[in-house]
C-alpha cells in the first residue's frame, strides 16, 4: 500500500498538463468489443481503472497490446460473454461493458459491480431500460443474465440523465436495423467522445451532447484509431490545487469549455482566470471569499469536483453552502478534512462551511477517489506534514498526480506505508 507525504504551505507556480479522460476511456474501451476488429487508441491514461478494464477485455478473449503512446485492441477472436466477477467488483463502471457485449453477441452475464462508496449508484436504471429495447433480464443472487433476439426500436425517456445508463443504451443499440431514441439523456462531454468514436467506426449516433440521442443501427463496424479527450476532472483538480495554495498555474492540454462552471466559481471566489484555446491560466494571489455551489448533471457544476472545491472553500473568507444533488455520500471525506481544522456542518445533502485562515496537517485516510484528491489538496495548503494513506482509490483515476503537482512546485512524495 502506498501513501502520499506532503509538506504543505508552498504556493504552486508554473505549468502542467492534463492526461486523457478516465470517464471517456472506459466506455470507449468497452466499445472496442462491438466491432470484432482492431482499434488503436491514443491518450488513454495509465491508471488503475483502465488496467482493470483491459484485464476484463483480455478475459473476454480480446488481444490487447500496449505501446508507448497507444493501446491496440483486437476483438476478432472474442467469444466469452461473462464479465469476470472478481474484476467486476473492483470497478463499478464495468457494467457498461455489458451493453457492448449484448450489441455483438445478443447476450451477457455479469455480477453486481463495485467501486467507490460515495452513495447509491443502482444499476436498475440500466436494466429497466435494457428491457425497453427488447433485452430480457434474469437476476439471481450472484449474476445478472441478459439476452435478446434483436434490439427493438423504441423511444426511451430516462427518469434521470444517468451517464452510465446513456452509455449502456448507446452501446447496446449500435448494431442492428432498428432506431433507438434516448430522451433526457446525459449530455456530458464523455458521451460526445463515445459517440464520435463509434461514428468513426461506422456507427450512426446523433445528438450526443444534447438531451435527445438517436442511434440508428448498422450491421458492421470497421477498424479505426481514435484519440481520447483530455480529462476535465483532472483539469479542475490542478486548477483548484493552484487556487488552494494561493499560486499561479497554467494547465495545458485541456478543453476549457468542459469546465466552464468550475472556472466561473474560481473567478467568483477571487481567482484571476485567463483562457486560451487549450489552456487555462489561474492566479490566486488575492484573498478568496466564500461561494455557494449546487452540483448538477452537465452542464452544471460536476459532482466529481465538489469535494475538491469544498476543500478550497474551507479556507475562503465567509460561509459557503454546498448542495450535493447527485451522490448522497459525497461528504464522507469531510470527516477527515474536519480533523485538519475545517469548520463544517452537514445537514443531509447540504454542506455548510465556515472558512478558516489555514488548515493544519494530519494523518488522513482516503475514502474514495475524489475525496482522496481533496485530502491531497488540503495537505498542499496545510501547515506541517500531511500523510494521505489508502491510495488505492486515488490511483484509480489520476495518472501521476504527485509528479504533476511536483512540476508545479509541490513538496509531495509517494512512498510505501501502512
Amino acid at each position: 500500500m502506498y501513501r502520499y507525504i506532503i509538506n504543505g504551505g508552498k504556493k504552486l507556480y508554473g505549468e502542467s498538463y492534463v492526461s486523457g479522460s478516465k470517464n471517456a476511456s472506459l466506455p470507449i474501451l468497452a466499445a472496442c468489443i462491438i466491432s470484432g476488429k482492431t482499434t488503436k487508441l491514443y491518450n488513454v491514461p495509465d491508471i488503475e481503472d483502465v488496467r482493470i478494464t483491459l484485464e476484463i477485455l483480455k478475459d473476454l478473449g480480446c488481444k490487447v497490446k500496449k505501446e508507448k503512446n497507444k493501446i491496440i485492441i483486437n476483438s476478432k477472436y472474442m467469444t466469452e460473454t461473462t464479465i469476470p466477477e472478481n474484476l467486476m467488483r473492483k470497478l463499478r463502471s464495468s457494467v457498461i461493458i455489458a451493453g457492448a457485449i449484448i450489441a455483438r453477441f445478443k447476450k451477457a452475464q455479469f455480477s453486481y459491480p463495485g467501486g467507490c462508496d460515495i452513495g447509491s449508484r443502482p444499476i436498475n436504471l440500466h436494466l429497466e431500460n435494457f428491457k425497453k429495447i427488447g433485452i430480457k433480464i434474469n437476476e439471481n443472487t450472484r449474476y445478472i443474465e441478459c439476452s435478446c433476439d434483436k434490439i427493438e426500436s423504441k423511444n426511451i425517456e430516462l427518469d434521470f440523465p444517468s451517464v452510465g445508463a446513456t452509455e449502456n443504451l448507446i452501446l447496446a443499440s449500435v448494431l442492428g436495423t432498428q432506431e433507438v431514441v434516448i430522451k433526457n439523456s446525459a449530455m456530458e462531454p464523455e458521451i460526445v467522445d463515445l459517440a464520435q468514436f463509434l461514428n468513426r467506426m461506422g456507427a450512426n449516433v446523433y445528438g450526443a451532447g444534447t438531451n435527445v440521442i438517436k442511434i440508428k443501427g448498422v450491421t458492421t463496424l470497421k477498424d479505426t484509431s481514435y484519440k481520447i479527450m483530455p480529462d476535465r476532472i483532472e483539469a479542475g483538480t490542478l486548477l483548484i490545487a493552484g487556487a488552494i495554495t494561493g499560486g499561479m498555474v497554467k494547465i495545458n492540454s485541456i478543453i476549457p469549455e468542459h469546465i466552464s462552471p468550475v472556472l466561473n466559481k474560481l473567478e467568483e471566489v477571487g481567482c484571476e482566470i485567463k483562457i486560451s484555446k487549450n489552456a487555462v491560466y489561474l492566479n490566486a494571489n488575492q484573498k478568496l471569499k466564500a461561494v455557494n455551489i449546487k452540483t448538477m448533471p452537465y452542464p452544471g457544476f460536476p459532482t466529481d469536483l465538489q469535494p475538491l472545491f469544498s476543500t478550497l472553500l474551507t479556507i475562503c473568507e465567509g460561509t459557503s453552502i454546498i448542495s450535493e444533488n447527485i451522490f448522497e455520500n459525497r461528504f464522507k471525506f469531510m470527516q477527515e478534512i474536519q480533523r485538519m481544522g475545517a469548520q463544517i456542518a452537514i445537514e443531509g445533502k447540504t454542506l455548510i462551511i465556515k472558512g478558516v485562515k489555514r488548515l493544519h496537517s494530519a494523518d488522513l485516510e482516503s475514502t474514495d477517489l475524489r475525496g482522496g484528491a481533496a485530502m491531497v489538496l488540503a495537505g498542499l495548503c496545510a501547515k506541517g506534514t500531511t500523510r494521505v494513506s489508502n491510495l488505492k482509490y486515488l490511483i484509480r483515476g489520476y495518472e501521476n498526480l504527485d509528479k504533476k503537482l511536483r512540476d508545479l512546485g509541490a513538496d509531495i512524495i509517494r512512498e510505501e506505508g501502512e
